[in-house]
C-alpha cells in the first residue's frame, strides 16, 4: 500500500487550489482499461487533451520534464513501486501541476514522484493542471512540497534552503518565516553544508545522522574531525557519545600535557555542564572556572553561526 503524506497549508497557499498529495486513495475510481490506455498511447505526442475534471488536461509523460530546482535528487525505489502498483489499480487521483516550458515540454512543478510512478505503471499520459509560475514560485513549491510530503535527507534540505535563499535573496529570518520553521532549525540545517563533501555524502546516505554531523561540526581541527568521522562509520556511537568525543578532541593538546592535567583537576559538575552546552549549541564550548565562578567561551565560525547562537540563547 502506498504511504500517505499530509499536504500542509504552506503548499496549499502557494498552489491556491485543492490539488493534492502523492498518495493514492483506495476509494478512488478504477484505472483506465487496457483499451483506453492503448488509445491514449496513440495520442502520446499530440496536443494535451482536456480532461473531464475541470481545469485538467491529459499530458503525455514523454513531454513532462523535472523541475531544475527540484530539491529531491533521490527517489526510493520501493516507494515508487508501491505507488506504481496503486496507480495500476486505481489510476492517478490527483493531477500533477506543470508549467509550459515553451518548447513543447512541460516542467513538473508538483508531482514528479507521481509521474515517475505512472511511467513505471505503464501509463502514457497523466492528468495535469497547467499553471504559469515564476522561477521563484516553481522553486518554492518544489521545496515545500517535498518537505511537507516526504522528508528530504538533511543535505538535500539544506541545499534547497540555500538555493532558495540565494535565488530569492532571502535572509535566514525571511526563509524561516516562509517555511514556517524556527530560525535555529534553518540555521542548523545550513551549517551541514560546511562539512567536507565526503561527510555530506554519508549524511545523504544515512550513514551519519544530522545529530552526529553537528557533533563533527563542533570539532575545530580538521584531522581530529576526520578521526571522529571514521569512528562514527566504524562503530555504533550515540549522538551523546559523539558530542563527548568531539569535546575531548577539542581539548587535546598533543605537544604538552597541560590540558590533560587541567582536565583532571576540573570538577565533574563543570565537565558535565560543558558537555550540555556543546550539545545544546552545536559548537565548541569551554567553561573556564570552578563551581563558584568563571567564564564561558563559545566558538563561532561565521556571522550566520553567531546569529544562530544568538537565536538559541534567546536573542
Amino acid at each position: 500500500m502506498a504511504r500517505k503524506f499530509g499536504l500542509g497549508r504552506g503548499l496549499d497557499a502557494l498552489l491556491d487550489n485543492n490539488d493534492g498529495s502523492e498518495t493514492q486513495d483506495a476509494t478512488a475510481a478504477p484505472a483506465k482499461s487496457e483499451t483506453d490506455n492503448a488509445s491514449l498511447s496513440a495520442q502520446s505526442q499530440a496536443t494535451p487533451r482536456s480532461s473531464s475534471n475541470q481545469g485538467t488536461v491529459e499530458l503525455p509523460i514523454s513531454r513532462l520534464v523535472p523541475n531544475p530546482g527540484q530539491p529531491r535528487k533521490n527517489f526510493d525505489e520501493t516507494e515508487l513501486n508501491e505507488l506504481a502498483a496503486s496507480i495500476k489499480t486505481y489510476g492517478i487521483i490527483q493531477p500533477v501541476i506543470a508549467a509550459n516550458a515553451g518548447d513543447g515540454t512541460y516542467i513538473i512543478i508538483a508531482g514528479e514522484r507521481r509521474t515517475r510512478a505512472a511511467k513505471l505503471a505503464g501509463l502514457e499520459t497523466v492528468p495535469a493542471i497547467i499553471r504559469d509560475y515564476t522561477d521563484q514560485k516553481k522553486l518554492e513549491i518544489s521545496l515545500i512540497e517535498n518537505i511537507q510530503r516526504t522528508d528530504l535527507n538533511p543535505i538535500e534540505e539544506a541545499a534547497a534552503y540555500k538555493n532558495l535563499m540565494d535565488f530569492s535573496n532571502l535572509s535566514q529570518d525571511e526563509l524561516a518565516l516562509r517555511m514556517s520553521k524556527n530560525r535555529s532549525t534553518v540555521a542548523n540545517a545550513l551549517r551541514l553544508l560546511k562539512l567536507p563533501v565526503e561527510i555530506q555524502k554519508s549524511v545523504e546516505e544515512g550513514k551519519v545522522s544530522s545529530g552526529h554531523a553537528r557533533a563533527l561540526l563542533s570539532v575545530t581541527d580538521a584531522k581530529a574531525r576526520d578521526k571522529l568521522y571514521r569512528e562514527l562509520l566504524a562503530g555504533d556511537i550515540s549522538v551523546r557519545e559523539a558530542e563527548k568525543k568531539a569535546s575531548a578532541l577539542n581539548d587535546e593538546k598533543p605537544k604538552d600535557g597541560k590540558s590533560a592535567k587541567k582536565e583532571k583537576s576540573r570538577p565533574p559538575e563543570i565537565k558535565d555542564m560543558e558537555e550540555k552546552f556543546i550539545a545544546k549549541l552545536g559548537t565548541k564550548v569551554v567553561i573556564d572556572g570552578d563551581v563558584n565562578k568563571g567564564r564561558i567561551l563559545i566558538d563561532y565560525f561565521s556571522m550566520e553561526d553567531l546569529d544562530r547562537l544568538y537565536e538559541i540563547l534567546g536573542g
